[in-house]
């Protein structure tokens, strides 16, 4: 009977000292949490994706308290999320421009060719890493979806062995930009309709011979623009956003017809929802 006394306080005096012991040890390293990251984390949309250049929501919302990251930075929330974190932190949210993906590819199966039968995994990133060219093309779209499984938002399918676009349903999070192995997917504005729908560096004669959509760097739309808002660079015109006034004269000149113009045929990356 004695001992099942002593045992018992033993244990109970045990348990007195790391209670103790867990209260002073929280109080010594309590780290004040500032309430507003709380209220920030609640604005943000909750896709932890990484787009903002952070591990998830939760380290956004931190880096936003602390100054380290904007108001704006959320690509996924835009403007409605950047307003409403800029209430929360007093402060001027900023203009922001919503971003949609586009696919720089135009290589359907009408205008290209499988070179042979890849067998394998249904994967553009093994595709690639098996060494082989699937298509004729070693820069097109390979049309095996590892971006349309990124995407979380369902926002991309593999039309005609292309990926395309829904703008209506991209969030501009920048999922699928990482899962493109060949690095055809970009995030534009919106707004920016006029966009060159190709990504081979090769000359004109080596293009026509895999893809007769692709972009033969002819320079015709460099001479069209009179804003400097496009030049051939590595056999392969590049828009640039900043200056470009959307005026399509060099989509309507461009011989290849591989310079999406707006907003006649805006839609052509656009899928159905």
């Amino acid at each position: 009977m004695v001992i099942i006394i002593v045992t018992t306080l033993v244990i109970a005096v045990i348990g007195i000292a790391v209670g103790y012991g867990l209260v002073y040890t929280g109080k010594k390293f309590y780290v004040e949490v500032d309430e507003r990251e709380a209220a920030v984390r609640e604005c943000l949309p909750g896709n932890n994706c990484g787009a903002c250049g952070y591990a998830g929501c939760d380290a956004m919302a931190a880096a936003i308290v602390s100054g380290e990251a904007p108001a704006n930075g959320c690509p996924v929330g835009g403007a409605p999320v950047a307003e409403k974190v800029s209430d929360i932190m007093g402060v001027d949210a900023g203009a922001t421009q919503r971003r949609v993906a586009f696919v720089r590819c135009k290589g359907s199966c009408e205008v290209t060719h499988n070179q042979g039968n890849y067998v394998g995994i249904r994967d553009c990133r093994t595709a690639v890493l098996s060494g082989l060219n699937v298509t004729e093309c070693g820069y097109g779209c390979l049309g095996f979806g590892s971006c349309a499984q990124a995407c979380p938002q369902d926002a991309i399918r593999v039309v005609d062995g292309v990926a395309m676009v829904n703008r209506k349903k991209c969030v501009g999070c920048g999922l699928c930009v990482k899962a493109c192995p060949r690095g055809l997917i970009e995030l534009v504005p919106e707004d920016k309709r006029v966009i060159v729908q190709c990504s081979n560096k090769d000359r004109g004669p080596l293009v026509k011979k895999v893809c007769s959509a692709g972009c033969i760097g002819c320079g015709i739309c460099q001479r069209q623009c009179e804003h400097d808002a496009i030049h051939v660079e590595g056999n392969l015109a590049q828009v640039s956003y900043e200056k470009c006034v959307q005026c399509g004269k060099c989509a309507a000149k461009c011989p290849a017809k591989v310079i999406t113009p707006a907003p006649e045929t805006a839609t052509r990356q656009d899928i159905p929802a």
